[in-house]
């Protein structure tokens, strides 16, 4: 009489692999096929993504964002993204004193006040989310309407995954994405990236 044992089979899903996540589920996983639904480093063709010039100095770059977002007719939601967690508050209370319905996400958040943040988005209570990468990592929010990335991020990686966070389920996105003098190299290494030039949206 035979006995058999029971197979296991073990599935790993991530919405980007990073090399840092590949190094881990090598591991703990043997022999794995690997499934890909799009070309690594692609970006939703429902996604229309823009690039608006804007001057490096914080004032002016925060008042080019809240003409942005008052430009867009249609926006109902929206996640700002900042590269570095203390422009994160800054940016968020100063969108608030200008009478916007904001919160703020970051790392140095704890648990309660981050989960608080979260919900009031996800409920439609808070019209826009301003971010950290770090903070931004898995959010699971369908129906995003909007990214704004206030900073050009360093590691082209993010702008795939900060974008991401709408244009999802086959729904339409908006992407903006605010491009100082300095910023050039990154936004090259973006478009190199994605296999594609991002237009210029030109405000007045």
């Amino acid at each position: 009489q035979t006995c058999a044992l029971p197979i296991w089979q073990t599935l790993f899903f991530s919405a980007t692999m990073p090399p840092e996540i590949e190094r881990l589920a090598d591991m703990f996983l043997y022999n794995p096929q690997r499934v890909e639904v799009a070309r690594p480093a692609s970006t939703a063709t429902t996604i229309t993504q823009r690039l608006v010039a804007t001057s490096a100095e914080g004032h002016a770059k925060r008042e080019r964002l809240r003409g942005l977002i008052r430009g867009e007719e249609d926006l109902k939601n929206g996640i700002i993204f900042c590269n570095r967690k203390r422009d994160v508050a800054l940016l968020q209370k100063s969108l608030v004193s200008h009478g916007f319905d904001a919160a703020a996400l970051h790392g140095d958040m704890d648990q309660r006040a981050r989960t608080t943040a979260l919900d009031g988005f996800r409920n439609g209570e808070t019209a826009l989310l301003v971010a950290s990468d770090v903070a931004a990592r898995g959010l699971d929010i369908p129906s995003v309407g909007h990214i704004f990335n206030f900073d050009v991020p360093i590691h082209a990686d993010d702008y795939v995954h900060r974008i991401g966070r709408t244009g999802r389920a086959g729904r339409s996105g908006h992407a903006f994405m605010l491009k100082g003098a300095r910023d050039g190299k990154y936004v090259e290494a973006i478009e190199k990236l994605i296999g594609q030039k991002i237009a210029t949206r030109v405000m007045e």
